[in-house]
């Protein structure tokens, strides 16, 4: 026999072998503890059906003076089209206002626009985005059947994008219910159902990409981020997880054409569900206000400070008078826990205090001096003017003393004469050191500029160029690798940590 034949013998009695051989038993896992995840739906058209006739288009129109509304409207073309110049330079010709013909007076027009929204309540309580109907004289609402309602608005909420509005009819309104969208998982399944371009009743699928996304719209952003299609026209339309519940509230989509790109933003519903009722009864938002300035707690705050990690919201100012300052909370506090909520990162401070009830009292622990303390702060409500208030000044004015170069961290600073006052325009009542100059190859150069005042250097007041020396050389003695100081400027008030050099890098030359 060949050695050909031979291995090709050998290869049948192995297969054999391996047909003849029973198969070793499985391990048996027990039911409860197999994973059962929900697979893709065979087809979403029975949820489809019944979650169609809660949505509805909203149309709006207001009075725009502007350009004669004989004139024709420049056709919209996703932005960077190559028709989109060509367009605008015929229009621009073409106005009235640009032929040689003579001047007719400019006319009031009609301007319109169109989004979606939902029923949360068959007596015709709807939900929409506040951007939506933002500025309108006229809203409607147009049902799935194509009824056309007129909608009153019940109240709106600018910080958090979102209105309410009511319309009255006869019929039983089909409704839809908010579900807990702290429960969605990235990964699940959901439908977003609106008007994208006018079109009416679009029904498109996809999963939650992201969750707690922070797209910088406003200070209580807590968006899901989903894939399933959201063009213009969606925004107040609801994202429905596959029980037929609203999570979320389809509000922006990030996109270089202005169609989608898989990449859509919807309000967590457990934020609006809190804004919504107090849309209902009272008309307006009612949120708590605790009345300090934060930042966040970086490595290097968190070094200087002696806190173990980065974490909590930083007290750069508090307001005089305010519920903070009432609780004795003060600048440089690190607010580590309020109420509940453990403060991982600064942006959950804002909305754990804007949910907080009026009045309420509230245990809120912060780390100073080295060790965490329990304080106990009374919530009042938000208004305006307080959100929008600035720490006030002390009226206590600084010696003039000469500029002075501080040791390994690339400034030089001053006492505040009448000189340095107008030459960087600050107040008549500024406190502090100021920066006059700033080393380009520092680190500083990052973070200050010439110009900026030192208030405080180790969260303890600074008022001369010695007294910041002093108090850097304390820290550095002490082993600490930096050193935190609170700063004013143009970029606010702010905690600014700064990196401890060598006495050697350079020394106070006064």
């Amino acid at each position: 026999m060949t050695n050909s034949l031979l291995r090709k013998a050998v290869l049948v009695a192995a297969a054999f072998l391996v047909l003849l051989t029973p198969l070793a038993p499985l391990p048996l896992v027990p039911a409860q503890a197999q994973a059962q995840p929900r697979g893709a739906p065979d087809s979403f058209a029975d949820l489809a059906e019944r979650l169609l006739p809660a949505v509805v288009n909203i149309s709006t129109s207001q009075n725009v003076r502007g350009r004669d509304r004989q004139a024709p409207d420049m056709p919209q073309f996703p932005p960077g089209s190559p028709f989109e110049e060509f367009f605008r330079d015929f229009f621009d010709r073409n106005r009235p206002g640009n032929r040689a013909e003579p001047q007719q007076p400019q006319r009031p027009r009609r301007a319109q626009s169109l989004g979606s929204g939902f029923v949360i309540d068959a007596s015709g309580l709807v939900v929409t985005n506040n951007h939506v109907i933002d500025g309108a004289d006229e809203i409607n609402v147009i049902l799935s059947d194509n009824t056309t309602l007129r909608a009153e608005l019940v109240g709106r909420d600018q910080r958090t994008d979102l209105a309410l509005l009511r319309v009255r009819t006869d019929r039983q309104l089909t409704a839809v219910r908010f579900g807990n969208s702290d429960r969605s998982r990235v990964g699940d399944w959901v439908l977003a159902i609106g008007n994208p371009f006018g079109l009416g009743g679009s029904v498109t699928a996809g999963i939650i990409s992201a969750r707690g996304r922070d797209i910088r719209q406003g200070p209580y952003d807590d968006f899901l981020q989903t894939d399933a299609a959201i063009n213009r026209g969606n925004s107040g339309g609801p994202l429905f997880n596959m029980a037929g519940e609203v999570i979320g509230i389809n509000t922006a989509i990030f996109s270089p054409t202005g169609g989608s790109i898989g990449i859509g933003f919807a309000i967590a519903s457990n934020l609006a569900q809190t804004v919504i009722a107090q849309l209902q009864e009272f008309g307006r938002t009612r949120r708590g206000w605790l009345g300090v300035r934060i930042q966040g707690v970086t490595d290097e705050i968190a070094e200087s400070i002696g806190l173990r990690e980065a974490r909590g919201a930083m007290v750069a100012s508090v307001q005089e008078g305010g519920p903070a300052d009432r609780a004795r909370i003060q600048a440089g506090d690190v607010i580590l826990r309020f109420g509940e909520t453990d403060i991982r990162e600064m942006r959950t401070l804002p909305r754990a205090v804007a949910e907080t009830a009026v009045g309420r009292q509230v245990p809120v622990i912060v780390w100073r001096d080295g060790r965490e303390r329990t304080l106990s702060v009374t919530i009042a409500e938000l208004q305006d003017e307080q959100a929008a208030a600035t720490p006030g000044r002390g009226t206590e004015r600084t010696p003039a003393v000469r500029p002075s170069e501080i040791a390994g961290l690339g400034i030089t600073v001053a006492g505040i004469t009448p000189e340095l006052r107008e030459r960087f325009q600050l107040a008549e009542n500024q406190r502090g050191v100021v920066i006059t100059d700033v080393a380009p190859s520092g680190s500083a150069a990052e973070r200050v500029r010439p110009g900026d005042v030192i208030l405080e250097v180790a969260q303890e007041p600074v008022a001369t160029p010695a007294e910041v020396t002093e108090k850097v050389e304390r820290a550095r003695r002490a082993g600490r690798r930096n050193v935190l100081m609170l700063v004013e400027g143009q970029a606010g008030l702010r905690w600014v940590p700064f990196a401890i050099g060598s006495a050697r890098d350079g020394g106070s030359r006064n």
